[in-house]
């Protein structure tokens, strides 16, 4: 199976959310809110796009303090976090304000029920007018509605939603090697609409197509390998 970033609708949507973000007047608010379901691809959009674009990338942890939080980014920005929380913002507004960078947080749902850190997002914000993403989970969108202050300042907010059948098109024959029908990919994308499923499958499918030298897969041969392998998992190793 390749290794290869895949660009789905979700992406092509990030990308361009994060490129208004960055156009965006000074007086503009920057924050923004990515959410939706886990398995669509999420993190690993933010973590590619962080990486190609020198963002500060934080991962939210349960019982995150406003310290921890202010310690996560003036790491990321390559600092000795201070002890005092106070000396410890004004590191991070300092760092920010010589080196301006999209903070990306992500798990966001793990601060919302910490209105000291999620209030800390807002002074930095605020006061360095740095972009901030926050990233969560379906329900993200709805928990964040308690802090109207937070939600007035989101400038956009973008769900990632269930791959269309041209994305699983697109997944499977950018990652496997394999040839598919377009009844097998119809079939797949009735099947699976995760892309860990995906991987998992195409992953399982390239097992029996080396045991068994198969290298076009239709719907009907699809088919027989799940049954075979629901019935007995050993029948996966064969396709008959």
């Amino acid at each position: 199976m390749r290794k290869i970033f895949i660009k789905t609708q979700n992406v092509k949507n990030f990308i361009a959310l994060m490129n208004n973000i960055k156009k965006c007047p000074e007086n503009v608010p920057r924050m923004a809110l990515v959410y939706g379901e886990p398995g669509l691809g999420k993190t690993q959009t933010i973590l590619w796009w962080a990486t190609n674009n020198d963002a500060v990338y934080i991962r939210c942890n349960n019982m995150m303090s406003p310290r921890w939080l202010l310690s996560e980014i003036a790491e990321e920005m390559g600092e000795m976090p201070f002890y005092n929380t106070a000396m410890l913002f004004k590191q991070v507004e300092v760092k920010l304000k010589q080196e301006p960078k999209v903070i990306i947080v992500d798990e966001i749902d793990y601060l919302v029920g910490n209105t000291h850190a999620v209030e800390t997002l807002r002074d930095i914000h605020d006061k360095i007018n740095a972009p901030i993403i926050l990233v969560g989970m379906g329900k993200a969108n709805k928990k964040l509605m308690r802090y109207k202050h937070i939600n007035d300042r989101l400038y956009e907010k973008l769900e990632f939603k269930p791959f269309l059948k041209a994305d699983i098109k697109e997944i499977i024959e950018a990652l496997s090697e394999l040839s598919f029908t377009d009844c097998a990919i119809e079939y797949i994308y009735s099947q699976s609409n995760r892309f860990r499923q995906i991987v998992k499958f195409i992953n399982k499918i390239e097992q029996i197509a080396k045991t068994n030298g198969i290298k076009k897969f239709d719907k009907t041969t699809l088919q027989e390998f799940i049954v075979d392998e629901t019935k007995n998992p050993k029948a996966s190793q064969t396709v008959r």
